[in-house]
């Protein structure tokens, strides 16, 4: 059997039961980063252009329309500094400690499903090993009933349990790699995003307290 010519139906079958969970694993770890990369780009901002137009309706004391101006981005660096915004009169310390406050809350949006993802791309390959293992089973069954009857073994008689130990190994290293590589890449946005706050934050702080 060709495994390029192989249907993806017929790559299950051969694999067995193993199969499932790696391919229900290679669903959700689709999902999660297709979700997250939505959601990246719906909370993408010009964090200076943002940042220039808060910072001119304080000079104007525009409290409202600067808050108002948080409430209509989506980026969770908005939330933060609206947090800080609203203790505008209040001791540099106080406005920081409920910047950070307000960063407990949002900081997690942005970390959302990732656990899931990175443990996905680790239980894969285990499946895959898993399928190997079953796979050896079968190979070692199959030598036993053989031997048992004094019958001579052929490479058909392993066939099955050779297929279903490659095969599983394969998918399994198939969703793992691309699934830590989106890992690492969803991981470095969310770092990214974070220091974008970090700096915002420490922006308005010391505009506020001038």
């Amino acid at each position: 059997m060709d495994l390029y010519k192989m249907s993806f139906w017929q790559m299950i079958l051969a694999g067995k039961a193993v199969m499932w969970p790696i391919i229900l694993c290679s669903v959700l770890a689709l999902a999660i980063v297709l979700e997250r990369l939505r959601y990246f780009k719906s909370i993408k901002i010009d964090t200076q252009q943002f940042l220039l137009g808060i910072f001119e309706q304080l000079k104007r004391h525009q409290i409202k329309e600067a808050l108002q101006l948080c409430d209509k981005a989506k980026h969770p660096m908005a939330h933060i500094l609206k947090a800080g915004i609203l203790k505008y009169d209040r001791p540099r310390s106080q406005i920081k400690e409920v910047m950070e406050d307000a960063s407990l809350y949002e900081i997690p949006k942005l970390e959302k499903n990732l656990l899931a993802l990175a443990t996905i791309a680790h239980i894969a390959p285990l499946l895959g090993l898993l399928g190997t293992a079953t796979g050896m089973v079968r190979c070692f069954q199959a030598i036993s009933i053989k031997s048992a009857g004094l019958n001579t073994i052929a490479i058909a008689d392993l066939s099955a349990g050779i297929w279903e130990a490659l095969l599983t190994t394969v998918a399994g290293l198939v969703v793992a790699i691309p699934a830590y590589v989106a890992y690492n890449y969803l991981v470095s946005l969310v770092n990214s995003a974070i220091l974008e706050m970090e700096k915002a934050g420490a922006e308005l702080i010391n505009f506020l307290a001038e």
